[in-house]
């Protein structure tokens, strides 16, 4: 079997490591002789790199490299990038990516940046007097059908961890909130949501990165690529992800937090 990740301006759009994203699905796909080409969706990129695409990742950057990304992402590559968001094509959008993804965002300073509309959000800057929001961050998924298929494999409510670094603040419209938060700011630090679902593409502030330290949404990412693509059902058996699982248990307790997820 074989997908095709598309990785959303990986230059101008990788400031926090999100990076790892894109590594950890490769590498899981790998361990199951699941080929994976990754293709730059960049400038450079032609209208025709958008085709076919099965998997999407994008990552976060400052304010002045949003701008230069939105300037690119218009038109008819605009128009394929919603397409196959609306089309089902599973992704995950970290810090930058679910902004530019949503209506608007208004920097600090400047003028408003303008998103895709593609997710019923948005976000905005409350100054450079406002404290940024900085720390680890852990929330129960709550999204569907996200939350159902991950509480069956698991076997318990999907928590997951992750940290945040983020000046702006998310306000959601008519989307599904990724999930409710259990310690940290989420969204905006205000209504306790963390994240926004759509389709099949998952929006977070959550660093870390995310699916390095929550393997079982990398592995949901898959399987649903995978079954969009050769149209039958896919679930995969469980990798050994006993670091994760350690990382993740040390990381609870930390935090004071009882609930504990595994990548089985």
């Amino acid at each position: 079997m074989h997908l095709k990740l598309g990785w959303l301006y990986p230059t101008l759009m990788g400031t926090y490591g999100d990076r790892g994203n894109v590594i950890c699905l490769e590498k899981r796909a790998q361990w199951r002789d699941i080929e994976v080409e990754i293709v730059a969706l960049d400038q450079e990129a032609p209208l025709e790199a958008w085709s076919d695409i099965d998997l999407i990742v994008g990552g976060g950057a400052q304010d002045r490299q949003q701008e230069i990304v939105m300037r690119d992402l218009q038109g008819a590559k605009a128009a394929k990038f919603k397409s196959l968001i609306e089309d089902g094509v599973p992704g995950v959008f970290t810090c930058g990516s679910p902004q530019l993804l949503g209506k608007y965002y208004e920097p600090a300073v400047g003028q408003r940046i303008e998103g895709l509309g593609i997710l019923d959000l948005v976000s905005k800057h409350p100054g450079f007097d406002a404290k940024r929001c900085i720390g680890n961050v852990a929330f129960e998924i709550t999204a569907n059908p996200l939350a159902d298929d991950l509480a069956k494999k698991l076997g318990s409510k999907p928590v997951a961890l992750g940290f945040e670094n983020h000046g702006g603040r998310t306000y959601l419209g008519d989307v599904q909130p990724l999930g409710k938060v259990l310690t940290g700011y989420g969204n905006n630090g205000e209504d306790g949501w963390e994240g926004a679902f759509h389709k099949m593409a998952i929006a977070t502030y959550a660093h870390g990165p995310l699916l390095p330290k929550n393997p079982f949404i990398a592995d949901w990412l898959l399987e649903k690529a995978l079954e969009r693509k050769y149209d039958k059902t896919v679930e995969f058996s469980a990798l050994d992800d006993q670091l994760a699982t350690d990382a993740r248990e040390t990381m609870f307790n930390r935090l004071n937090l009882t609930e504990l997820n595994t990548s089985a």
